[in-house]
C-alpha cells in the first residue's frame, strides 16, 4: 500500500486534554474539546474571544464607497436609469429590468468578446457593466466607446497591464484601490455596487439601513456566488455567507426553492438537507455551474429570476439532468487525463502538470484540474484544443484551465510566459488561458522552468493537514452537531480535519455503482460508517481486519427519518504493527528484485513460498477468473487468498506471481506505475509444471539456503 500524501497533525489528542485554554474555552462555553480546540486554531485565546468568533462579532461591512471607481459607477448608472438608457449586465444578473448578456463559453470564451460589444451596440446598448470580468478587456472597452457604448467594469481579478480605460473600473484589487477588503468575489463586488446605488436613490437613509435592504433582496444569490467561488470566507465575506445561508433556509425564491427540491428528488430524499457552505458547493453551485459549462448559462439565469414554483419547476430539473451530463464528461476527462499523467509526466523533473486534447470540453477542464491538483499536489493546467478541426494548424488556439497549490501565484507564473499566451487572468490559485498550438511546448517548459525556481526549497510531497487528533468518545452526534456553530466553512475558516488513530475495519461495500466505498469502522467499542468519495474500493486497498488511522471530516447523514454520524473520509492508511509489518514485507522484496541477499535478515518461512501458498492463491485466481473478475491489488488478492484459510504475506505472493508469469501458468500484467494493480488472463497449458525450476525461486532457494 504505497501512500502519496504526508499528514501534518496541528494537536494530538493528549495535547488538546491538557491545554488550559482549550478546557478554559470548552467549560465558558459549554463545549466539547475538540470545539474549544478548533476556536483555539482560528485564533481564539480566551472563552470571550470565542464567544465573539461565534457570534460573528469582529467581522464587520465595509462602505462600498471606499472602493476606488465607485462613486463614478454608482452615478454612472444612476443616470442611465433616470434616463431611460438601454442597460446590459454583461455576464451576471443582478436586477430583471435590464437587459444581460453572458457569453457563450465554447464559442466565445471567457471575458469580454468584441463581436459581443459591437452586437450590444447594434441593439442600442448604451451602457454595459461587467461582471466578474473585463479587468484585462483594454481593446474591447476602446471599441465600445468608439461605438456609443459606456463601460463599467466590476471584477475581482488579479489585474496586470494597464486597466481599461472606461467610465469606471470597480476592482478591490487594482493597486490604487483602498479597500480594506481584497478577497470579495465578483458576486461581492456587484454587493457593493448595489449597495453603493440604494445609498443614491435614497439619500434620506444612513448606509446600514441601505445595506440590510440589498442583503435582504439579494443576500442569497451573493452567498452562493462567494461560495461557489472558493473565496476566503473571513472579513465580511463570512457576514455574507452567514447571513446568505439563513437566507436559503427559508428562502422565497422560486427558482431556488424548486433547485433545492429538484436535488432532494435526485438523491431520493425525504428530507430537508441543512442549509450550509458544503451544501451549497457541493450540490447548488455545481447545478448552476452546469448550465453554462456544456450548454447555456442564460438558463441558470432564467431559474433564478423566474416569477413563480410552476415557472421555475422545469429549469431546475433540466439543470439537475445538465449536471449529470456534466459529470460524466468530467468522469471521461478524469480518466484520459490520468492515463497521460501516469505515461508522460516525469514528477522529479516538472513541477507543473500540462496537459493537453484535441476534444476535451472547455467547460469542465477546470473541474479536472482541480480533481489533479487535489491528488497529486502540485500545480495543474489542462488545455483544449476542442473546435479546431481535423485539418491541425500551429494557429490552433488552445483554452486551458488551471489550479495552483500555495507556493506558486499561478498567475504570476503565466504573467512569466505571457510572450507565449494570447490572453490569461484569474486568481493566486485558479486561471484561465489561451495558447497557440505551435507555443504550447515553449509554455510547458517556460512554466515548468519558472515553477522549479519557485519550488526550490519546497517539499512538493503533497501535504494533508488535520487540525486535532480525536479519540472514540469524540465520535458523538453531540460532537457533529457542535460543529455547525463554526459555519460557515470555507478558506481561511476550512471544515475541520479530524485524525483517528488504530481503527479496525470491520466491513468495505462499493457503493454509487463502484464508484464510492462505505467502511465500517470500529474503535473503542464505538463503530462508525465512513465514506470514501470518488475511491474504489481497490483504489481504497482496505480490508476488513485490517488496522487504520483515518483522517477525516464529521457530518450528521440524514435518511428517512433516521440520523447518523458519518465520516467523510480525507486520508485513510494501515496503522502501527500492520503498517511496520507490511513495509518489512516490500523492503524485502526490494532486495530480492535488486539482486541483495535475504540471508540473516528475513526467515525463509517469510518469503519463500511451498506447494501450499502456490495452491491457495492459484485456486483464488482460477476462481475470480470463472466470474469475470480479473483485476486485483497484491494486498487485494492477499485478502482473498486469506479468507480461504491460507495467509500469504507480501513478499511470498510477489515471488508466486512472478513463477506464473515466469512458467505461464496465468498472464499477469501490471496495469498502472503508481499502484500494484495487476490484471490475469487464463493460459491453456499442459502437463505438469515444476514451480521449483522458476528463475526467482531457484535465486531465493540458493540465497537463504546457501
Amino acid at each position: 500500500m504505497q501512500y502519496r500524501n504526508q499528514w501534518n497533525i496541528m494537536t494530538t489528542a493528549e495535547a488538546m486534554a491538557r491545554d488550559p485554554e482549550v478546557n478554559a474555552i470548552a467549560k465558558a462555553l459549554g463545549v466539547r474539546l475538540p470545539t474549544a480546540q478548533l476556536l483555539k486554531n482560528r485564533g481564539c485565546s480566551s472563552p470571550e474571544e470565542a464567544a465573539r468568533f461565534l457570534r460573528k462579532e469582529e467581522e464587520q461591512l465595509h462602505d462600498p464607497f471606499l472602493m476606488k471607481d465607485m462613486d463614478k459607477a454608482a452615478a454612472r448608472i444612476r443616470d442611465a436609469v433616470e434616463g431611460g438608457e438601454r442597460i446590459v449586465i454583461y455576464g451576471d444578473y443582478d436586477v430583471d429590468d435590464v437587459g444581460y448578456y453572458i457569453p457563450c463559453r465554447s464559442g466565445e470564451g471567457y471575458g469580454v468578446s468584441e463581436s459581443a460589444v459591437r452586437r450590444l451596440a447594434e441593439e442600442g446598448c448604451r451602457l454595459m457593466i461587467t461582471v466578474d470580468t473585463g479587468i484585462t478587456a483594454s481593446a474591447e472597452t476602446e471599441i465600445a466607446s468608439s461605438l456609443g457604448v459606456d463601460v463599467i467594469v466590476t471584477d475581482h481579478h488579479e489585474c496586470h497591464g494597464d486597466l481599461p480605460v472606461c467610465e469606471a473600473v470597480v476592482n478591490p484589487r487594482r493597486p490604487d484601490c483602498p479597500y480594506p477588503f481584497k478577497e470579495l468575489a465578483g458576486v461581492g463586488v456587484v454587493f457593493k455596487v448595489l449597495s453603493a446605488l440604494e445609498a443614491l436613490f435614497s439619500p434620506g437613509d444612513d448606509m446600514l439601513t441601505c445595506v440590510r435592504r440589498v442583503s435582504r433582496d439579494y443576500g442569497d444569490l451573493v452567498a452562493i456566488g462567494t461560495v461557489a467561488d472558493v473565496m476566503p470566507v473571513r472579513d465580511e465575506n463570512r457576514l455574507i455567507v452567514s447571513y446568505g445561508l439563513s437566507l436559503i433556509e427559508h428562502t422565497e425564491r422560486p427558482g431556488l426553492a424548486e433547485l433545492m427540491e429538484a436535488t432532494r428528488e435526485e438523491s431520493r430524499s425525504t428530507n430537508r438537507k441543512k442549509i450550509t457552505a458544503s451544501y451549497i458547493g457541493y450540490t447548488i453551485a455545481p447545478r448552476i455551474n452546469a448550465a453554462g459549462r456544456i450548454r447555456d448559462a442564460s438558463m441558470a439565469v432564467e431559474l433564478l429570476l423566474a416569477k413563480t414554483r410552476d415557472e421555475a419547476a422545469p429549469l431546475a430539473r433540466q439543470l439537475c439532468e445538465i449536471n449529470r451530463e456534466r459529470q460524466a464528461e468530467e468522469n471521461k476527462i478524469m480518466e484520459d487525463a490520468y492515463a497521460m499523467i501516469a505515461v508522460r509526466h516525469d514528477f522529479a523533473k516538472d513541477p507543473v502538470i500540462v496537459l493537453d486534447a484535441e476534444d476535451w470540453h472547455h467547460g469542465i477542464i477546470g473541474i479536472v484540474a482541480s480533481r489533479i491538483t487535489e491528488k497529486y499536489g502540485c500545480p495543474s493546467i489542462l488545455i483544449s484544443f476542442e473546435g479546431a478541426g481535423e485539418e491541425k494548424s500551429g494557429d490552433d488556439p488552445g483554452k486551458g484551465s488551471g489550479r495552483s497549490v500555495k507556493g506558486m501565484n499561478l498567475v504570476e507564473a503565466l504573467s512569466a510566459c505571457s510572450d507565449l499566451l494570447e490572453k490569461f487572468g484569474g486568481h493566486e490559485l485558479a486561471a484561465g488561458l489561451t495558447v497557440k498550438r505551435s507555443n504550447l511546448e515553449a509554455f510547458r517548459e517556460r512554466l515548468n522552468a519558472y515553477a522549479r525556481e519557485a519550488f526550490t526549497d519546497r517539499d512538493l510531497t503533497p501535504q494533508l493537514d488535520a487540525e486535532c487528533e480525536l479519540t472514540p468518545a469524540d465520535l458523538t452526534m453531540e460532537q457533529a452537531a457542535e460543529l455547525y456553530r463554526l459555519e460557515p466553512f470555507g478558506v481561511s475558516n476550512p471544515v475541520p480535519v479530524f485524525v483517528l488513530r488504530q481503527v479496525k475495519v470491520a466491513d468495505v461495500a462499493a457503493v454509487g455503482g463502484g464508484k464510492h466505498t462505505r467502511m465500517l469502522l470500529k474503535t473503542g467499542g464505538v463503530t462508525v460508517t465512513a465514506m470514501c468519495f470518488r475511491k474504489t474500493i481497490q483504489e481504497l486497498d482496505l480490508y476488513p481486519g485490517d488496522t487504520a488511522d483515518v483522517m477525516f471530516t464529521m457530518d450528521i447523514n440524514e435518511f428517512g427519518h433516521q440520523r447518523n454520524l458519518q465520516l467523510i473520509v480525507r486520508d485513510v492508511r494501515l496503522a502501527g504493527e500492520q503498517m511496520e509489518r507490511e513495509q518489512r514485507d516490500r523492503d524485502w522484496y526490494a532486495r530480492i528484485r535488486s539482486g541483495k541477499t535475504l540471508r540473516g535478515i528475513a526467515p525463509a518461512s517469510a518469503v519463500l513460498p511451498d506447494r501450499e501458498d502456490f495452491a491457495a492463491v492459484y485456486n483464488v485466481i482460477r476462481r475470480e477468473l470463472k466470474v469475470d473478475r480479473d483485476a486485483f491489488t497484491i494486498r487485494g488478492l492477499s485478502y482473498l487468498v486469506a479468507t480461504g484459510g491460507r495467509r500469504v504475506g507480501y513478499t511470498k505472493l510477489k515471488v508466486i506471481l512472478l513463477t506464473f508469469r515466469e512458467l505461464g501458468l496465468f498472464g499477469v500484467t501490471r496495469l498502472t506505475e503508481d499502484s500494484e494493480l495487476f490484471a490475469f488472463r487464463s493460459v491453456t497449458r499442459s502437463g505438469k509444471v515444476d514451480l521449483m525450476s522458476a528463475a526467482i525461486m531457484k535465486k531465493l532457494n540458493e540465497d537463504l539456503e546457501g
